[in-house]
């Protein structure tokens, strides 16, 4: 009977064990199926706190979509002829014909950039067979000529200072061209831009490119072509300033 009892005894000692090993095992589960689901929240918390991040930068602008806005909206005058018109010192015309290369550039800005119809811009052919069958066209103000092409706007680019150097034994070129800038409304004779002060002053250059006087011309006008028209359309950040753009640098000294 006694070895029985010890038997019987043994046996409960090793349920109640195994009883409390499955309720160790059991309360161990728990903790980590707790532990387990504040670790999918935390993680979903996260990952909707990044997406609401990254969903508000992917709805951020641009550079390129971000806009500065027009100084004068030129688009709003697409039904009005327009003449380029350009005022270049004698002292620069054996150097290179900047009237033709600033018109031509001008003009191509306007229809790309600006969105101008071409057919309201009034030609550079037609301005120089004006200009040779005018006998006193030196002593026309540029109203005076726009009236007498029948524009309604004349866009004024005066060419103030215009410098190629060769770099010595190098083989490059050095280039500098400043201009100032008006619109003026020929019915009223006013000026409508800039409206801050009496004319927007333009500067743009480079420090090398190739030894060829007309592609570094080109690249200039170009240049001044941008500076200029930026102002009259809703221009991408990104775009406004360009490489060449010297505006507000004393390159004038060098």
């Amino acid at each position: 009977m006694k070895e029985a009892r010890l038997i019987i005894e043994k046996r409960k000692y090793i349920f109640r064990k195994i009883l409390w090993v499955m309720m160790i095992m059991k309360k161990l589960q728990y903790e980590i199926f707790i532990c387990s689901v504040f670790a999918i929240l935390l993680a979903g918390g996260i990952f909707f706190c990044n997406g609401c991040g990254l969903i508000s930068m992917a709805g951020m602008p641009t550079r390129h979509e971000k806009k500065i806005p027009a100084e004068y909206e030129l688009r709003e005058q697409k039904d009005k002829k327009i003449l380029i018109l350009l005022e270049q010192p004698a002292r620069l015309i054996a150097t290179a014909n900047l009237r033709y290369y600033l018109t031509r550039d001008i003009r191509e800005y306007l229809i790309k950039r600006v969105r101008m119809p071409a057919e309201g811009l009034i030609s550079y052919e037609r301005l120089v067979e004006y200009r040779n069958n005018e006998a006193d066209f030196s002593r026309l103000t540029p109203l005076e000529v726009g009236r007498g092409l029948q524009a309604d706007i004349v866009l004024l680019v005066v060419v103030e200072d215009f410098r190629l150097y060769n770099m010595a034994e190098t083989g490059f070129l050095k280039g500098f061209l400043s201009s100032r800038a008006v619109i003026l409304d020929t019915t009223t004779g006013e000026k409508v831009w800039p409206k801050s002060f009496e004319s927007k002053g333009i500067k743009v250059g480079f420090e090398f490119d190739v030894r060829n006087v007309e592609i570094a011309v080109s690249r200039l006008s170009a240049a001044s072509a941008h500076c200029i028209t930026r102002y009259f359309y809703d221009c991408p950040m990104d775009k406004f300033k360009i490489a060449d753009d010297r505006s507000g640098e004393a390159w004038e000294n060098w």
